[in-house]
């Protein structure tokens, strides 16, 4: 009787144990959990869309799925731009890698640092190629701050599109 009790006692802990583990992985990127819906303004001009953000594959990966859509202008014709990262872990078990792709070919490596609020994803450094970075900055509990820059050495940023997000879900 005594082994059996053991054994569940040993059992639950594990349980616990990995659910803990697991939790502790995506702390730093709960806030972004869940669906936001957001507009902004920049280079492609003024539009909006959706995004999500959501843990997969039994919580080794964190995925974000983005549309937004932008009108046609008087110089501009409407833009569509659908996108893919994957937030990974790297040896050590930290989420400090992303990976993007996106339905204009681009494919983007991205380095991941932590501020208070902020989630910052940088690209990595390839010669003769612009860097960037995506900022996500949380304002409140349902508001946050998307920004999208592009440097060509690294230390001057422009902003290419900036906008506010409210979760929906």
């Amino acid at each position: 009787m005594k082994s059996k009790l053991y054994l569940t006692a040993l059992l639950v802990m594990g349980i616990t144990t990995c659910v803990a583990q697991q939790t502790a992985t995506w702390e730093k990127w709960s806030w972004l959990m869940g669906q936001w819906k957001g507009e902004g303004n920049g280079q492609p001009g003024q539009g909006g869309g959706i995004f999500t953000f959501s843990p997969d594959l039994n919580d080794k990966i964190l995925v974000r799925k983005s549309h937004s859509e932008y009108p046609a202008t008087s110089s501009k014709p409407s833009i569509v731009h659908d996108d893919l990262m994957v937030v990974y872990l790297d040896l050590s078990g930290a989420p400090s890698k992303a990976i993007y792709f996106d339905n204009e070919g681009h494919t983007i490596n991205y380095s991941i640092s932590y501020a208070d609020k902020t989630i910052i994803l940088t690209s990595d450094k390839i010669p003769n190629a612009p860097i960037f970075k995506l900022t996500y900055t949380s304002l409140d509990n349902d508001t946050i701050d998307t920004k999208f820059e592009i440097s060509r050495d690294g230390e001057k940023f422009m902003t290419y599109i900036e906008g506010k997000s409210k979760k929906i879900k």
